[in-house]
C-alpha cells in the first residue's frame, strides 16, 4: 500500500520540483557607471561587477530570465551624456532579456537610446519605436514583460503641453495582458508606487515592479493575487526570485534574496576594453575643460592653499594635515577618478570656481579638501594679515560637511561623530 501511494505520489513530486522559475531583477542605474569608491557602504555595484554575477547566477541556473526596471541615465552635468552612452554599451552586454523605458531614459531624446541592442519596452509608447511587450521563454515557461510610461510625469506634461508620445488608457494596457496571461506569467514594470499603480488593471498583473527606492531593495509583498517588487537604485544589488507555480501557471510561492556586489566580487575582464574605453573618453574630456579653463582664467585668484594658512593658524593646520581630508585627492587616484569631475569637486578647492582648482600641473596647491574648501577664499585674509575675513566668515559647520558628505557618497555620514575627528580651533 505504501508503495502504491508512493506511485501515486511522484508525478506530483516531480511537477513540483521541476516547476521553477528564476529570475534576476533590477531597478535604476540613475547614471552610475559605478560605484564611486568614497565610502566602504557605497562601494557596491557597477556595470562592471555586475556582468560578473550575472554569468555566474546564469551558470548556476541556466533558465535564468533577467529583468530591468529601466532607468539607466541621468541628466544633470555635460559628462552624463558620454557616461550615459557607456552605460547603454555595458548594458547592452548584459543582455537582459527585458529593459522598461523610463521618461528618464529619454532625456537625450529617443534616437539616443534606440539602436543600441537593449530590448526596450513601452506598452503604452505611441508608435512602433519599442516594443509593447516582450515574450520570454525559458525551460518550458513563458513569461511576458511589459512597462507602463506613466503620461503625468512626462516632461511634456511639466510643461503643460500635451503628451502625445503615450497613450494613457489603461484599459488598452489590460487588453494585452490579459491575453498574455492565458498563455503565462505576466510581469508590469513602472515608476508609480504601488498605490498610485492600483489604477492599472492590476488583476491581469503576476508580477509587479513597482518605482525603485533608494538603494535597498523593499520586502516583497503579495497583494491580491500580484507579487510586488521594489528594486533598488543607483546598480548597487540585485533581486533574485525562485518561484514556485500551482497546476495553473500561477505564483504559488516564491523565495527571495538580494545580491550584493561588494569589491569582493571581480570585474569582468571582459569589459575591460569597454571600461577602458570609456576611461579614456572621460579623461578627454576633462582635459578639454581644463584648457578652457586655463585660457579663460585671468587675474590673481582669490585662493591661496594651506601653506599660507599654516603660520598663522599652526594648531588648526597640525589637526588638517592628520585628518583624511589633507589626503583626498590620492583617494581619487587609487580608484581612477582623478579625472571625473563629479569627484574632483569634492575633493579639491573651488574646482569650477573662478581661481580654483584646475589640474595637478596648473594648480597643485589646490589639491585636497583644504581650509578654503570650508572656510572660503583666503586671499585678502592671508594678505591682510587676518584684518579682512574669510570668504565664509559665517559659515556653519554642518551645512559645510553637507556639500559633499551627501547619502550617494558618503552614506554613513553622522556629523555628530565625523565633526570631532576634524574639530579645530582657529586662532592666530
Amino acid at each position: 500500500m505504501r508503495l502504491l501511494w508512493l506511485l501515486l505520489l511522484l508525478p506530483a513530486l516531480a511537477w513540483t520540483q521541476d516547476d521553477k522559475v528564476h529570475i534576476v531583477y533590477s531597478g535604476n542605474i540613475d547614471g552610475e557607471l559605478e560605484p564611486c569608491g568614497c565610502s566602504v557602504e557605497g562601494n557596491s555595484g557597477g556595470i562592471l561587477r555586475h556582468s560578473t554575477t550575472l554569468k555566474k547566477l546564469r551558470r548556476e541556473h541556466p533558465d535564468l530570465i533577467t529583468l530591468s526596471g529601466g532607468g539607466m541615465l541621468v541628466s544633470m552635468v555635460p559628462q552624463d551624456k558620454l557616461t550615459g552612452e557607456y552605460i547603454l554599451k555595458g548594458v547592452a552586454e548584459l543582455d537582459y532579456d527585458a529593459v522598461a523605458l523610463q521618461w528618464n531614459d529619454l532625456a537625450y531624446g529617443v534616437d539616443f537610446v534606440r539602436g543600441r541592442g537593449l530590448p526596450w519596452v513601452a506598452s503604452n509608447w505611441s508608435g512602433d519605436t519599442f516594443a509593447r511587450g516582450k515574450e520570454i521563454g525559458r525551460g518550458g515557461h513563458k513569461l511576458f514583460f511589459f512597462a507602463w510610461l506613466d503620461p503625468a510625469q512626462s516632461p511634456q506634461a511639466a510643461m503643460h503641453a500635451e503628451y502625445g508620445q503615450v497613450g494613457d488608457d489603461p484599459d488598452v494596457l489590460a487588453k494585452g495582458l490579459q491575453q498574455a496571461q492565458q498563455q503565462g506569467l505576466t510581469v508590469l514594470s513602472t515608476t508609480l508606487t504601488l498605490e498610485q499603480a492600483r489604477v492599472l488593471p492590476l488583476q491581469y498583473v503576476d508580477i509587479l515592479l513597482v518605482r525603485a527606492a533608494y538603494e535597498e531593495y523593499g520586502e516583497p509583498q503579495m497583494v491580491d493575487g500580484t507579487l510586488v517588487l521594489e528594486p533598488g537604485s543607483r546598480g548597487m544589488r540585485l533581486g533574485m526570485l525562485e518561484l514556485t507555480l500551482n497546476e495553473n501557471g500561477r505564483i504559488a510561492g516564491f523565495d527571495h534574496r538580494i545580491i550584493s556586489m561588494p569589491p569582493a566580487v571581480a570585474d569582468d575582464p571582459e569589459l575591460a576594453a569597454w571600461y577602458e574605453e570609456y576611461n579614456v573618453k572621460v579623461k578627454a574630456a576633462y582635459l578639454k575643460r581644463v584648457e578652457l579653463r586655463k585660457a579663460m582664467a585671468s587675474g590673481e585668484s582669490p585662493f591661496v592653499g594651506e601653506e599660507s594658512c599654516q603660520d598663522c593658524h599652526r594648531q588648526a593646520h597640525d589637526t588638517w594635515r592628520e585628518t583624511p581630508h589633507s589626503n583626498a585627492f590620492a583617494k581619487l587616484e587609487a580608484v581612477n577618478k582623478a579625472f571625473d569631475p563629479a569627484c574632483i569637486k569634492c575633493h579639491t578647492v573651488g574646482f569650477e570656481k573662478e581661481g580654483g582648482f584646475i589640474d595637478m600641473d596648473a594648480t597643485p596647491h589646490l589639491l585636497n579638501v583644504q581650509c578654503e574648501s570650508c572656510h572660503g577664499a583666503g586671499r585678502r585674509h592671508a594678505e591682510s594679515g587676518g584684518a579682512e575675513p574669510v570668504t565664509n566668515h559665517d559659515w556653519r559647520p554642518q551645512r559645510m560637511c553637507a556639500q559633499c558628505h551627501v547619502q550617494k557618497h558618503s552614506p554613513s555620514f553622522d556629523f555628530d561623530s565625523y565633526w570631532p575627528r576634524i574639530r579645530h580651533a582657529v586662532v592666530r
